[in-house]
């Protein structure tokens, strides 16, 4: 695994969750991906580490759900 391969991947998710209006449990975007748990999990990292996607508990704390949230800077 090497960072070409980790952007290429948060690449996908990005383009997956931007293009429908929805949150995206974990499993799902394993499915939609095809991606590996370790592929998954670092591309993951990597949009939130750049502030690409979001986290939401959906109050049960039993699931973790996906979104993005776009930043817009007007200056």
């Amino acid at each position: 695994m090497d960072k070409e391969n980790i952007g290429m991947n948060a690449g996908l998710i990005w383009r997956l969750i931007s293009s429908e209006n929805r949150s995206w449990e974990y499993n799902e975007l394993k499915g939609a991906t095809g991606l590996s748990d370790r592929d998954l999990n670092t591309a993951i990292g990597w949009l939130a580490r750049e502030d690409k996607i979001q986290f939401s508990n959906n109050g049960t704390g039993s699931k973790e759900l996906l979104y993005v949230e776009l930043n817009f800077y007007i200056g």
